[in-house]
C-alpha cells in the first residue's frame, strides 16, 4: 500500500474512533434518525437547489450521489477529485446526446439502493449512482435493486476513462440500445490492498445518510 493511502487510513481511522468515543457508553456510530430541512452544505461547484423532483424527459439520465459525495468526502479511494468524476461521467452522456442531471441521496449509502432511488427520479428510468469512495453501479428502474445493467465493484481499478463510458454506456441503455458492458481492468490484488480503506470509507460515508431525507437536486459548475 502507498504511503498516501497509509496516511489515509490513519487519519479516518483516528477520525471513526474520535465519533465513536464522543458517543456515550458503548453506543455504536450511528447515523441520524431524522430527517434534515436544511440544504446540503455548498461549495464553488457543487450546490443543493431544493427536493428533487421525478423527471419527466425521455433524454435525461440521473446521476446519483452518495451522503458524503463532493463535502465531507471530496475525493474517491485514489483521491482522483469528485468533480473530476462527475465531469466525465456527464461528458459521457452529453456525447450520446443526452441530458445529464445530479442528485445527492440521503437515506442510503449502499450504491445499489442509490441506484434505485435515482432510476426512480429519472424521465428515461436509467440512473448512475455512485459512491463516494468510487464505486459505480448504471441501473434501469425496471430491474430489482440488486440487479443492475452494469456494475463497478473495484473503485481503485476505476479510471476517469472509464466513467466517461459509463456515462456514455448510460446514455445508450436511455435510448433502448444495447451496449458492450464497459470493459474492467481485474487486478486480484486490489480487494486485500484496499479493502481496510475502503470500509472505512463506508464507514465514513454512513455516518451521513439521514433516514427519510429526500434526494436533492444538484447544480453543478464544471
Amino acid at each position: 500500500m502507498t504511503e498516501l493511502n497509509e496516511n489515509l487510513l490513519r487519519s479516518i481511522i483516528k477520525e471513526v474512533l474520535t465519533e465513536m468515543e464522543a458517543n456515550t457508553g458503548d453506543q455504536p456510530v450511528a447515523f441520524e434518525k431524522q430527517a434534515k430541512t436544511e440544504p446540503a452544505a455548498s461549495s464553488d461547484w457543487f450546490k443543493s437547489v431544493g427536493v428533487a423532483q421525478p423527471g419527466n424527459s425521455q433524454d435525461e439520465v440521473v446521476i446519483a450521489v452518495a451522503p458524503a459525495f463532493a463535502e465531507s468526502q471530496t475525493t474517491n479511494i485514489l483521491g482522483v477529485p469528485h468533480k473530476e468524476i462527475l465531469k466525465q461521467v456527464i461528458a459521457g452522456i452529453e456525447e450520446e446526446g443526452l441530458k445529464a442531471r445530479v442528485v445527492k441521496v440521503y437515506r442510503t449509502s449502499d450504491v445499489a439502493f442509490a441506484g434505485v432511488e435515482g432510476d426512480k427520479l429519472s424521465g428515461s428510468g436509467v440512473c448512475v449512482a455512485i459512491q463516494s469512495k468510487g464505486t459505480s453501479i448504471i441501473h434501469q428502474k425496471d430491474l430489482q435493486p440488486l440487479s443492475n445493467l452494469e456494475l463497478f465493484p473495484q473503485a481503485p481499478l476505476i479510471t476517469l476513462e472509464t466513467y466517461r463510458a459509463m456515462g456514455k454506456n448510460a446514455a445508450k441503455y436511455a435510448k433502448g440500445e444495447s451496449p458492450n458492458p464497459v470493459p474492467m481492468m481485474n487486478d486480484q490484488m486490489a480487494r486485500p490492498k484496499y479493502q481496510a480503506l475502503s470500509a472505512l470509507l463506508h464507514i465514513k460515508e454512513t455516518k451521513h445518510v439521514v433516514i427519510g431525507k429526500p434526494a436533492e437536486e444538484i447544480s453543478v459548475t464544471l
